[in-house]
């Protein structure tokens, strides 16, 4: 059939600009280089290492602190003397003390405070495995975009070829006097439009291969192409439906468990506030030592009265709380408060997938209809248009005629492209929803 020659011919103009590509990605090689590269997951990467270096610090508080201080003071005048009496000299002193000290009990805030770190570090690895999957998804979209874009160059590009070899059609009947300057000033008109139409859809694959790179991370488009893979005419639908879909994906969604993490966090705040009522309970102790000196007075060497001045000690401390101006009772209710407003979040969050999933399967059953009526359309019109083309090259049909049906091919290719892109997409995303790696 003359379209298919038609369409033969205009591969092979297409062909020289893939050939000149320096690399080709796949979809996966894609994702793991945004994954690596994209500094949004490297903030969440970062977020989780200062979340497991809280959780470190909780832990730790439960050690005994120790701590050493030195003193140098001088006194001029009345002042403390070696034998503990105060006369009128200058006098030196140099202290020496050593001191340790550990909770006892503090109301269980210790132990509550490790667990909240935990749940926060938890909550952390959640945010940044939903930025990982939001990157996937980016990605996705923006590959099969690349794809939908070059089927659209290749369907311009197509009508370049027709229009092209109907003008030296119609150049070379006019040489033999079987077409008018008109008709052949027409379909110049009509090349130069499929033309302009050929340069606006490169113009937007390359716009959408930058956008990738972007996503990406790469310093430049400059030699990135993508693996054009084979794609299904029509994807089939999940075997589960919306409903099943997201009984799954609550389940396993990070965004989900990142503000059920966040959730029972807010529960451990209430019973951080709630510590302060309790009594707290601190065992201390340490060991020093000091030196005296006081002009015009005789003093022991300085090692014997490091010696003879060594003490240690050993105490607790009781702190009970009585009345603190009402503010632990608010900063439980406040505490509370926050829980609530986390419970709002949560169900947001699950509305939210809930609606996603939906619109994904809705906009899946639709891109699929629209797919075969697409289909059908185009079949009609290539049609169509062969018969066209014959009675315009036996004279029967004017140029008019003729454009106007390469016109409805190129409409009916471009829907159909868009179809089945969008269906793919779809498909695809649902699919990730259920659970399944994104791959093309």
């Amino acid at each position: 059939m003359k379209f298919n020659k038609l369409y033969m011919l205009a591969m092979l103009v297409a062909l020289p600009q893939a050939l000149g590509a320096q690399e080709a990605w796949d979809l996966r090689k894609c994702i793991d280089h945004a994954l690596e590269n994209n500094l949004t997951v490297k903030s969440g990467e970062v977020s989780v290492q200062q979340s497991e270096v809280d959780l470190n610090t909780a832990k730790n508080s439960r050690l005994p602190d120790l701590a050493a201080s030195a003193g140098q003071n001088f006194s001029f005048g009345r002042g403390l003397s070696e034998s503990n009496t105060y006369v009128n000299t200058n006098t030196a002193s140099t202290s020496f003390s050593l001191g340790s000290s550990v909770n006892v009990f503090n109301g269980f805030r210790t132990n509550r405070t490790i667990k909240l770190d935990a749940l926060n570090l938890e909550a952390a690895t959640a945010d940044l495995e939903k930025a990982r999957d939001d990157i996937r998804v980016q990605v996705t979209r923006a590959y099969v975009q690349i794809l939908y874009d070059m089927e659209i160059l290749q369907v311009a590009e197509r009508q370049v070829s027709i229009d092209s070899v109907q003008v030296e059609r119609l150049r070379a009947m006019l040489e033999n006097g079987k077409a008018s300057p008109s008709e052949l000033a027409q379909q110049e008109a009509a090349l130069g439009q499929s033309r302009l139409t050929a340069t606006q859809a490169r113009n937007t694959l390359n716009l959408a291969v930058l956008d990738l790179a972007q996503l990406l991370e790469l310093p430049s488009p400059s030699g990135f192409s993508i693996v054009v893979p084979e794609i299904p005419d029509c994807q089939a639908l999940p075997g589960a439906g919306p409903e099943d879909i997201y009984a799954s994906a609550v389940a396993v969604r990070p965004a989900v468990k990142a503000e059920q993490f966040r959730l029972e966090a807010a529960d451990m705040n209430i019973r951080i506030a709630r510590s302060s009522l309790y009594p707290s309970l601190t065992l201390n102790g340490g060991i020093g030592s000091n030196f005296y000196k006081s002009n015009g007075y005789e003093s022991a060497d300085f090692w014997g009265q490091m010696k003879n001045n060594f003490s240690q000690y050993v105490g607790l401390s009781l702190n009970i709380p009585i009345f603190a101006r009402l503010s632990t009772r608010n900063s439980i209710r406040s505490a509370a408060l926050s829980r609530t407003r986390q419970m709002i979040q949560l169900e947001s969050v699950r509305k939210s997938l809930y609606k996603e999933i939906q619109q994904a399967w809705y906009n899946a059953v639709a891109s699929g209809a629209k797919l075969s009526s697409c289909a059908g359309a185009l079949d009609s019109a290539e049609k169509s248009f062969e018969l066209m083309t014959a009675r315009y090259e036996n004279g029967k049909a004017s140029i008019t005629e003729f454009n106007e049906s390469k016109n409805n091919v190129m409409k009916a290719q471009s829907d159909l492209a868009q179809a089945r892109f969008e269906n793919l997409f779809q498909i695809k995303l649902l699919d990730f929803y259920a659970g399944a790696e994104i791959s093309l």
